[in-house]
């Protein structure tokens, strides 16, 4: 009769599920940043061009929003809306195309603080995933199938 106890009942198949999922955790980090970034990049476009295209929809209705609702401090109603609108239409292009991804997502981090802060407060969980797609890709920027990243070969290959 054996007596000795090599191991726990259970402990081999306890053994191959950590070595399972050690091999999943592994397969997972061999993923690029560059396939990441890229519904990231959508995202963020998806809902500023959404904005766009509602304030687009109803130009009269968009500036009563602003002089009533909004509210933008220090700028015109006016003018807030004419700027704000431009930024929803023309940051989503870029960034599906991953042109000048890092300005444009700083650009839209500063607009998403003032709604934030001044407009929509209690819409923070909302905004607070805006901001983490975007802090990824203002950190890492737009990977390398984007426009920024081909300028940035073609730059180097220049000197």
């Amino acid at each position: 009769m054996n007596t000795s106890m090599s191991s726990a009942p259970g402990a081999s198949s306890r053994g191959g599920l950590v070595e399972a999922v050690e091999r999943a955790y592994g397969w997972l980090d061999r993923v690029p940043y560059s396939l990441l970034a890229i519904p990231l990049r959508v995202a963020v476009a998806v809902v500023f061009w959404n904005s766009a295209q509602a304030h687009l929809a109803n130009w009269d209705t968009t500036l009563t929003l602003f002089e009533e609702e909004y509210k933008v401090p220090v700028l015109p109603a006016d003018f807030a809306a004419y700027l704000t609108v431009a930024i929803e239409v023309s940051t989503p292009v870029l960034l599906l195309l991953g042109l000048a991804t890092r300005p444009v997502t700083l650009l839209l981090l500063a607009m998403t603080a003032v709604i934030e802060i001044f407009i929509y407060p209690q819409a923070w969980p909302t905004h607070i995933q805006w901001a983490a797609m975007m802090l990824v890709l203002l950190f890492r920027g737009a990977g390398i199938l984007s426009l920024d990243e081909l300028i940035r070969r073609w730059a180097h290959s220049r000197h």
